[in-house]
């Protein structure tokens, strides 16, 4: 039985006769993004903003404003309402009430007296209580991992490659961050610790996708000095097409599944997976590489500028000297 290959081995996309269109789309999203972020803000989780949180699941569907209303009746601070998953899943957040953890404690119960009562059927599936402090240090912690991630994998891209290909890589990796940031401040899921982890996987998705076709890249500009550098590239991503179409297509199959059927608490990291291996998928085509044509990389840019034998020739990586 012959092996299916979703890519032919003979594949030649002109991608980058594309690339302005898709250097003014992704530099738009960006844009859209950050005023996303900026007007809307995220919605931060427990974990970022300190509270308590609690997750209800309904035999029936319920309005949010009645819930509101049975909740607001006990005066533990003003509360917000979310549906999360099915019309049937409310999350139920509240500031940190007074007393620490017995107060804490006294308060959901509470709220778990009241919403039975209002509303028969209703359970409890979680319980979530973060101090303010700790909310804290978790958001700084956050950031500066994703700082520090993102600042690490541009200067091992320089020092291995080339200047150029750190800044492409960074530039591409910040596209999918923020990318990420903007799908979460449109749909107002929540944003936890949950998401943290998931954009970090996606940074080094994204970075694994882009040093495959950066090396593929190196190594034709070892053999092909004289191609033109838009060619060469076309070439480069077209080698590599293959491995990137079948390793983004499994994830997001079984990260579809998940979103569809896995439990709830995983569904912002799940939803944040999933984007982020379709953009970084396309950021890797359509970003990372076009960025070295705007770098000036041409087919000198690995060749050693010292330690070559006088008369040598550099031909395909190796060098030979005239007969």
């Amino acid at each position: 039985m012959r092996p299916l290959k979703l890519v032919p081995d003979n594949t030649n996309i002109q991608f980058l006769r594309y690339r302005i269109v898709a250097l003014v789309l992704s530099v738009v999203l960006i844009l859209g993004s950050g005023v996303l972020v900026g007007v809307r803000g995220l919605n931060l989780g427990v974990d970022f903003v300190g509270g308590q949180m609690l997750r209800v699941q309904f035999a029936t569907p319920v309005d949010a404003e009645a819930l509101r209303t049975t909740v607001d009746r006990l005066g533990l601070g003003e509360a917000t309402i979310q549906q999360f998953g099915s019309p049937r899943d409310m999350s139920i957040r509240l500031p940190l009430p007074p007393g620490g953890e017995e107060g804490a404690n006294r308060a959901a119960s509470q709220v778990r007296e009241a919403v039975g009562k209002a509303f028969p059927g209703a359970r409890f599936d979680a319980v979530e209580t973060v101090s303010g402090k700790v909310s804290g240090e978790l958001f700084r912690t956050g950031a500066w991992a994703l700082g520090l991630a993102m600042l690490g994998i541009a200067l091992y891209i320089w020092f291995s490659f080339e200047w150029q290909f750190g800044v492409g890589a960074l530039f591409a990796l910040f596209h999918d961050v923020a990318l990420t940031f903007g799908f979460f401040a449109l749909t107002q899921l929540d944003f936890d610790l949950n998401v943290v982890a998931a954009i970090l996987t996606i940074i080094g998705y994204s970075l694994n996708d882009t040093i495959v076709t950066y090396d593929r890249i190196r190594e034709n500009l070892r053999k092909y000095r004289k191609m033109d550098m838009r060619t060469l590239l076309d070439l480069s991503v077209n080698e590599t097409l293959s491995r990137t179409i079948v390793t983004s297509l499994s994830l997001i199959m079984t990260l579809g599944l998940l979103l569809a059927i896995g439990p709830d608490v995983i569904f912002g990291f799940t939803a944040a997976m999933l984007l982020g291996i379709i953009i970084g998928t396309f950021s890797s085509i359509y970003i990372s590489a076009p960025i070295l044509l705007w770098l000036n990389v041409t087919g000198e840019s690995f060749v050693p500028k010292s330690g070559a034998e006088p008369g040598a020739e550099r031909i395909g990586g190796a060098e030979r000297r005239p007969d």
